[in-house]
C-alpha cells in the first residue's frame, strides 16, 4: 500500500468542502407550507430550475426542500467537468431521428457558455476556466474508439473538434503512451461547491425559499411530505438525481452509481513541466473503465472513476468515505498516466453517487394531470446537463400554466422519455458489479494484448447494461 494514499483524508464529502469550507445550514422546514412550485433536491437541478423560474416570473412562489444541505451530494463531488457531454444521445437519435438527437447536442453546446455567462453576471467566482475537453488514447483499440468518437461528434454537428496524433496530444499534455487525442472547446473546469454555493445565494437573493435538514420522504400528486410539515403546490419537482432511490416508490427508478475521486498535494512548477497540461483541459481516456481529471486552481489534480461501482440495495456513501483499495486503484491511474509524480501525495478521497436509468438515458418530464415533474440520470455527465434540464422544466412549468408556448427546449428528445425500472435485488447487484469487472477485464486484455479492436468482453458487457 502507498503511504501517500494511505495517509489521505478520505470522507468528509469532498476535497471541495475540505478546501472551500461547509456552508452554514439553513433553516428546516416548521410545519405545514404552500407554494407555487416545490422543488426536491438541493443540487445543481434543482438550484438552477429554481433560479430560472424566479427569473422567468419573479413573483412565483419556489420552495426548495433539501435533506441535508445545497450540494451535499453529486453537486458538491463531482470532478468539476462542465462538458457538453450528453447521456442517451444515439438512443434518442433511433427514436426520434437524428435532426432531435442533434438539436440536443447543439443545446448542449449553448449550455456550456450558458453557466460560465450566467456565473459571472451573478458574480458566483468558481475557479472556471474553459480550457475545452481532451479526452486520450493510450492503446490501439482505445484509439480506435476515440477516432469512431470523434467522428460521431462531428457527425452530430460538432465541427469546432480536433482530432490529434500522438505528437499533438504530448504539445497539450505529456500522457504516457499516448498515442492520440481528441478536443473540443465546449467544456471548462470548476469547483463545484464554490458553484453550487454561490448559486444557492443567488436564487435565495431573488426570493426562492430554502429549507435545509428537511428530508422528503414521499412524494405525491401536488404535495411533498416531510417530516416536519408537507408543502402543497401546483408543480412538484423531483431533482434527487443520485439519491432517487431513497425516495418511498422510486427504489429501482435510477440505480446509484458510485464515483471515487482523489486530490493530490499542489504540485511543484518542475513537477508541472514534466506534466505539462498548460491548457488546463478536463482530461478523460478511452478506456472502458474511464477516468476523468481536472488541474485544479491551487494547482492539484484532482482525479476519478468508478471504484465500487455500486452498493447493494441502492445503499449511497457514508459522507463520501471510500475504500482504501479504491483510492489506490485511482493513484495506480494517476502515475500510470504520469510516471514522474510517482512521488506526489495524495491528501484527499472521497466519493459520491449518481443517477444511471435503466437505458442511461437522461430525461426531463412534467405530467401534466399530477403536476409532478423531474429531471436527472445524468449518468455522470451533470454539470452542465443539470442546467439545460433547469431550463427545459422552467419551460414546461410556464407551457403547463399557460405563461408561454411550446419552446425549442420543450421539444428536445429527452422531454417526456419513458425507461423501464431497474431489476430487483440481487440482480441489480450482480449486473453492476458483473458489468464493471468485465470492463476492467477488457482494458487489461486491451492493454495487454494491443489489440487494433475493442475486446469482444466490453461489447458483451454494453449488451448486458442496455447502454447500446
Amino acid at each position: 500500500m502507498s503511504s501517500s494514499a494511505s495517509s489521505a483524508v478520505n470522507g468528509g464529502i469532498s476535497f471541495w468542502y475540505a478546501d472551500d469550507g461547509l456552508p452554514a445550514v439553513r433553516e428546516p422546514l416548521a410545519g405545514d407550507a404552500s407554494a407555487d412550485v416545490v422543488i426536491v433536491g438541493g443540487g445543481y437541478t434543482g438550484l438552477w430550475t429554481a433560479y430560472y423560474l424566479k427569473k422567468a416570473a419573479p413573483s412565483l412562489r419556489v420552495t426548495v426542500l433539501e435533506r441535508r444541505f445545497c450540494g451535499y451530494g453529486a453537486s458538491g463531488r463531482n470532478g468539476g467537468w462542465l462538458y457538453n457531454g450528453i447521456a442517451g444521445r444515439d438512443r434518442y437519435a433511433r427514436l426520434h431521428g437524428r435532426d432531435a438527437a442533434v438539436r440536443l447536442q447543439r443545446a448542449m453546446n449553448d449550455t456550456v457558455a450558458e453557466v460560465v455567462t450566467v456565473a459571472a453576471a451573478e458574480g458566483i467566482e468558481a475557479d472556471i476556466h474553459r480550457g475545452g475537453v481532451l479526452e486520450v488514447a493510450r492503446t490501439p483499440a482505445q484509439l480506435a474508439r476515440l477516432r469512431d468518437f470523434h467522428a460521431a461528434e462531428l457527425a452530430y454537428g460538432e465541427q469546432d473538434r480536433e482530432l490529434h496524433d500522438a505528437r499533438g496530444t504530448a504539445e497539450r499534455i505529456r500522457v504516457a503512451d499516448a498515442v492520440g487525442s481528441t478536443w473540443t472547446p465546449h467544456g471548462a473546469r470548476l469547483h463545484p461547491v464554490k458553484l453550487v454555493k454561490g448559486l444557492a445565494a443567488a436564487v435565495e437573493a431573488l426570493g426562492v425559499t430554502v429549507h435545509e435538514l428537511t428530508p422528503v420522504t414521499e412524494i405525491r400528486p401536488r404535495r411533498a411530505v416531510t417530516p416536519y410539515g408537507t408543502v402543497r403546490a401546483p408543480y412538484v419537482l423531483r431533482c434527487t438525481e443520485g439519491f432517487t432511490a431513497g425516495l418511498k416508490g422510486q427504489r429501482r427508478t435510477w440505480l446509484p452509481m458510485n464515483s471515487s475521486m482523489i486530490a493530490t498535494e499542489p504540485l511543484t512548477d518542475g513537477q508541472w513541466e514534466s506534466v505539462g497540461w498548460d491548457g488546463r483541459e478536463t482530461l478523460g481516456d478511452m478506456a472502458h473503465a474511464y477516468m476523468y481529471a481536472q488541474r485544479t486552481a491551487d494547482g492539484r489534480i484532482a482525479l476519478g472513476g468508478r471504484g465500487m461501482p455500486y452498493r447493494f440495495g441502492s445503499r449511497t456513501d457514508n459522507d463520501g468515505r471510500t475504500r482504501q483499495a479504491t483510492v489506490e486503484a485511482l493513484r495506480e491511474i494517476l502515475v500510470g498516466f504520469f510516471p514522474a509524480l510517482a512521488g506526489v501525495r495524495v491528501e484527499h478521497a472521497w466519493s459520491g453517487v449518481l443517477g444511471v436509468p435503466r437505458d442511461w438515458c437522461a430525461t426531463v418530464t412534467l405530467d401534466r394531470s399530477t403536476g409532478l415533474g423531474w429531471a436527472g440520470g445524468y449518468v455522470g455527465s451533470g454539470v452542465a446537463t443539470a442546467n439545460l434540464a433547469a431550463r427545459t422544466l422552467r419551460d414546461l412549468v410556464r407551457l403547463d400554466s399557460g405563461e408561454d408556448g411550446p419552446t425549442e427546449l420543450t421539444g428536445l428528445p429527452w422531454v417526456g422519455h419513458k425507461v423501464r425500472k431497474w431489476e430487483p435485488e440481487p440482480l441489480r447487484w450482480l449486473g453492476v458489479q458483473g458489468m464493471y469487472a468485465t470492463y476492467r477485464t477488457a482494458d487489461r486484455r486491451e492493454t495487454a494484448t494491443h489489440a487494433p479492436h475493442s475486446s469482444r468482453l466490453a461489447r458483451l458487457a454494453d449488451r448486458v447494461a442496455g447502454r447500446g
